[in-house]
């Protein structure tokens, strides 16, 4: 056998040494990339756990976000402009006796349910609010029954549901309706169905509905800088002060005095 046929068989032999060799070691590569990155996938599905809480009251915030920042655009480039607008236009008698005569036309409503409630007394209080206001008030436009010292209810019958007994269900954020739990969402279509029915005229009713709609935009501009200079997200604002609302209205306040009293208790 000559020189070059030996150095032949000699790099054949290396060669082949060398890619068992490199194979060896990629294979050992390859395994332990592949168990880095099993490790680093449990460590992010461990850290994606810890992080995403779900709250059990808003199992559903990642598309109620989404329907909060619908409103927001609706909120901002219509509704908004609209209130501040009435607000500048308008004076201030007016929008005054607006508030008056919607609030005391709901007072029929608010009656309504606090018989469905079983609060009898509040009922008859609601039904004398209404006769007073729709004749001393001038059907409604002036509010003589609370300076006669008749207490102004609130109620609706997403307050009688709950009264009932039917539990909040899951938060819900709807675009112009606002934030709602799904007891009050099925409830809303009731109220509204008494609200549209002010005038037997349903041209009335639309006109009405959207007066009512601005009037009360226009009382809430100033919660808006509220919201703003909170510091809080604002989502998580809106919800935790609906909570806090509806839990006052469903108890007559009487949650919230206890626990007034609880801390001047505690202080003393």
């Amino acid at each position: 056998m000559n020189n070059f046929a030996f150095s032949s068989i000699f790099a054949a032999i290396l060669l082949i040494c060398n890619f068992g060799i490199s194979e060896k070691s990629l294979a050992q590569e390859n395994n332990q990339n592949q168990n880095n990155q099993s490790q680093n996938n449990q460590n992010n599905e461990i850290s994606q756990t810890e992080t995403e809480y779900v709250n059990p009251k808003d199992p559903y915030e990642k598309f109620n976000r989404k329907m909060y920042w619908v409103h927001k655009q609706i909120d901002d480039y219509f509704l908004k402009p609209v209130a501040k607008t009435y607000n500048y236009v308008v004076p201030l008698p007016i929008k005054h006796t607006t508030s008056t005569f919607f609030g005391n036309y709901n007072d029929i409503w608010i009656g309504f349910n606090g018989l469905l409630q079983g609060k009898p007394k509040n009922a008859a209080n609601d039904a004398l609010r209404v006769l007073i206001n729709a004749t001393l008030g001038i059907f409604g436009m002036f509010d003589v029954a609370s300076e006669l010292g008749l207490e102004k209810h609130d109620e609706d019958f997403g307050q009688t549901l709950a009264v009932w007994g039917v539990g909040d269900g899951p938060y819900l954020f709807l675009p112009i309706l606002g934030p709602k739990t799904l007891r009050d969402a099925v409830a809303t279509p009731v109220n509204l169905d008494y609200y549209w029915s002010i005038f037997d005229n349903p041209r009335a009713n639309n006109i009405s509905t959207a007066v009512s709609a601005i009037n009360t935009r226009a009382e809430l501009l100033a919660l808006d800088n509220v919201i703003d200079e909170s510091g809080i997200d604002n989502y998580v604002f809106a919800r935790e002060a609906y909570f806090q609302l509806r839990a006052n209205q469903i108890n007559d306040g009487e949650r919230l005095k206890s626990a007034d009293e609880d801390d001047d208790y505690s202080k003393e």
